[in-house]
């Protein structure tokens, strides 16, 4: 069974991952690391970025994140051409990883554009992790160092709120983590009976 888990930036995902993958025979993908280390270790992308965007998209072998956040930052279009080469490449190593975790009780695959990249597809239920946006915006600040503007452009970037908790089957506030705990501890308990059924 594959949950997928997502939330806007700066909603804690990535804390509400680490406390499902402490639960019995549940494993984590979280996609924005596994395709940060594809774009490395990829060929297919390598050639791809590089015919895209220029041979400065590699520097010693590693990818110019400064180089390539330049060109798709406000970039709609470049920002689509990039994820149009890492994204299905994502995919197929999920799906490889998936077969590798056959017997786990459910998979959690995290990603923060879980509706925009259309993984939503692959999942059987969908979390998503909320927080109120000034709420956002203070740990987005205090992680990051960035402005108030800055992180207003990152997250109306992203899919609107709203849309996402619609879309999904169990919801997580997380403001206070012995809260989150709990709730993390009830859906847990939850998706553990489905798999029965599935």
């Amino acid at each position: 069974m594959i949950v997928g888990l997502t939330g806007g930036i700066g909603s804690g995902k990535t804390t509400v991952a680490k406390m499902f993958a402490e639960k019995e025979n549940v494993i984590i993908y979280i996609a924005d690391l596994e395709a940060k280390k594809l774009m490395n270790s990829s060929k297919t992308i390598k050639t791809k970025l590089i015919e895209a965007f220029g041979e400065n998209t590699y520097q010693n072998n590693q990818l110019n994140r400064q180089f390539i956040a330049n060109i798709v930052f406000n970039n709609k279009s470049k920002l689509a051409i990039l994820n149009s080469i890492v994204h299905p490449e994502v995919k197929l190593h999920f799906k490889n990883f998936v077969q590798k975790h056959k017997s786990k009780t459910y998979i959690i695959y995290e990603n923060a554009i879980l509706f925009e990249s259309k993984a939503d597809k692959m999942c059987d239920f969908i979390i998503s992790v909320y927080v109120p946006l000034e709420e956002r915006i203070l740990r987005i600040q205090k992680r990051d160092n960035a402005t108030k503007s800055e992180i207003l452009a990152r997250i109306n970037s992203q899919f609107k709120e709203e849309k996402k908790l619609l879309q999904s089957n169990y919801l997580i506030e997380n403001i206070l983590l012995k809260k989150t705990s709990k709730q993390v501890n009830n859906i847990h308990n939850i998706l553990t009976q489905k798999t029965t059924l599935i």
